[in-house]
């Protein structure tokens, strides 16, 4: 069962006229304040400074954004160039809007029928979402149980978020973590704190304490120790992009992870929707990276300086590990291992039906 009190995006009807209400994540965990945006413009701003985050929700807000801007009599076109270019690195915000594009044109490309038709293949693709949640838990759960058949309980450690507040449903890696713990198997999620916007400490810890998981937060630089003395039995992040070849982009942090990871013999597992592999990009040469504000690192709040002024900043908002770390990706539509080419256009491959099925979906390439 989903926390439904933590809706991270929904699209309502004011008397102003249409809008897209999201829960604005900057605030997190201090305040649960919504944020209401009646334009593109608005949303797009949203999607940058990090108010809406998280592959699968960014689809949902592209899409969103798409109907928005029909509904409104806005151009259309347009609306959806921005919404595409908000953050360049998650390929589901592109694959949002050009889904709820394409039903806006297939309906006529007007505020009537066209701006009905947007609004429909988004609530369709938000549904989408929220099962392909059901179906990565239970296969990520079953391959856990696989893997590690004699734990006393799963001890998992997880980066950025991955929960309900980065999808229409219960999320992704999270997804799975809360399936293992409401059955009863986890004995401990360790949390990454996520620097430099903590993402894990603000947002995972939050969603952990809700469910009421057994969780304890460390600093990033910390995870080592933890391999060092065998504490996890499994690492299980997001993705934001997939490329063809396997190569996974997620929040920065996750490749050193999945070197900690080979090095100690522990299963690295990315849980993600195939609406995230994007074959198109054929290796991690294709990924562009994106490059945040050089403040989130020099500033612990706004006005709070923890460098010296004018000092340099690196600040890329992903990394990428290539498949050779990778144990398995965990799709909607079952699981890829070894996680290769063949493996991905295989899941690609397979019908929506799928998604249905109630087998274990593992797939072995």
């Amino acid at each position: 069962m989903v926390d439904q009190s933590l809706p991270a995006l929904r699209w309502a009807e004011s008397p102003d006229g249409p809008e897209v209400v999201l829960l604005d994540q900057t605030l997190l965990p201090a305040q649960e304040v919504e944020l209401e945006c009646r334009d593109v413009p608005a949303l797009v701003d949203a999607i940058r400074r990090l108010a809406v985050r998280g592959a699968p929700v960014l689809g949902l807000a592209g899409a969103y954004g798409v109907a928005l801007a029909a509904a409104r009599g806005a151009d259309v076109e347009e609306a959806a160039r921005q919404l595409s270019g908000a953050r360049p690195t998650a390929v589901n915000l592109g694959y949002g809007v050009r889904r709820a594009l394409a039903a806006y044109r297939a309906g006529g490309g007007n505020a009537g029928p066209g701006a009905r038709a947007a609004l429909d293949e988004a609530r369709a693709l938000h549904r989408e979402d929220a099962r392909a949640s059901e179906l990565m838990a239970g296969h990520g759960a079953r391959l856990l149980a696989d893997l590690l058949p004699q734990a006393d309980g799963h001890r998992l450690l997880t980066h950025c978020n991955t929960g309900t507040l980065v999808s229409g449903g219960g999320g992704t890696a999270l997804a799975v973590v809360r399936a293992v713990h409401r059955a009863g198997a986890l004995r401990r999620l360790w949390v990454d704190e996520t620097r430099p916007l903590l993402q894990g400490s603000r947002l995972t810890a939050y969603e952990a304490a809700r469910e009421g998981m057994p969780h304890t937060l460390l600093p990033d630089s910390a995870a080592g120790s933890l391999f060092a003395a065998g504490e996890v039995d499994a690492v299980l992040i997001g993705a934001d992009r997939i490329t063809a070849d396997g190569s996974v982009a997620n929040k920065v942090g996750s490749y050193p992870l999945a070197v900690l990871a080979a090095h100690h013999r522990v299963p690295f597992i990315v849980v993600a929707p195939v609406s995230t592999v994007d074959p198109d990009t054929p290796d991690a040469s294709g990924i562009e990276i994106e490059q945040r504000a050089a403040r989130e690192v020099t500033e612990w709040a706004p006005g709070a300086p923890v460098a010296p002024e004018g000092t340099r900043v690196y600040n890329p908002a992903f990394d990428v590990t290539p498949p050779a770390l990778l144990t398995a990706v965990v799709t909607e539509h079952g699981v890829a291992s070894p996680v290769d080419r063949a493996s991905l256009a295989q899941l690609c491959s397979r019908s929506r039906l799928s998604e249905s099925r109630s087998g274990n979906g593992m797939m072995k390439a």
